[in-house]
């Protein structure tokens, strides 16, 4: 049974997400509010609790799973980035963009995808989402709550209770969010490719760019 806890969308209750903390250290699964829409997250160092995320999502593991971080420079620390993609990323966070990029050694192999060794990352401008990393220390891993069968993402936080209460160990409720997923960018190549194209404007960017995928 999921633990629930309602927060505000603004200034959350320390105490509540502490406590939602607590059950991602101990390897549970929870869905949370971001700046795109609600994300499946677990703890980035927990083999099986990654492995049950992709279950719960539908998901194999050529699927990229995205670290949600803090700000800029510890996301540095997950990906390899040259000054050209830096300026990207300043441009597109905090934000609803994930960008493509060559993961470090910091990331566990067994997240980034198998045969090219990249990692999608992005700095969520969600204070809940915020809150939730700076109790934690470091970054969550995540994906986009869509139920499988389903195309568009979940927002409605007690309608994901519902469904996924047998499967989710915490849904924090901080209210309906944007219901789009992020605007996803490959930055490990010469010119950046747009792979979906959702909430954030690849014009923020100053970039014009075609959906490949």
């Amino acid at each position: 049974m999921s633990q629930y806890f309602e927060v505000h969308p603004e200034n959350p209750q320390l105490r509540l997400l502490k406590q939602a903390a607590q059950i991602l250290h101990g390897g549970g699964i929870a869905a949370i509010p971001t700046d795109s829409s609600y994300a499946l997250v677990c703890h980035l160092d927990d083999k099986a609790a990654a492995e049950n995320l992709r279950r719960i999502r539908g998901v194999d593991d050529k699927h990229h799973l995205t670290l949600l971080c803090r700000d800029l420079s510890e996301l540095a620390s997950y990906a390899r980035v040259d000054n050209k993609q830096y300026r990207l990323l300043k441009l597109g966070t905090p934000g609803p963009f994930t960008f493509i990029l060559e993961a470090t050694k910091e990331v566990p192999r067994r997240v980034s995808h198998p045969s090219r060794r990249t990692i999608g990352l992005r700095v969520p401008e969600h204070a809940v989402t915020q809150c939730l990393l700076d109790i934690l220390g470091q970054p969550l891993l995540a994906t986009t709550l869509i139920a499988p069968g389903e195309t568009e993402p979940m927002n409605e936080p007690r309608a994901i209770r519902d469904r996924f209460q047998k499967l989710l160990q915490a849904v924090v409720d901080a209210g309906a969010c944007p219901m789009q997923p992020s605007t996803v960018v490959d930055l490990t190549g010469d010119i950046p490719v747009l792979i979906r194209r959702g909430r954030g404007d690849p014009a923020l960017l100053g970039l014009s760019l075609e959906e490949s995928a």
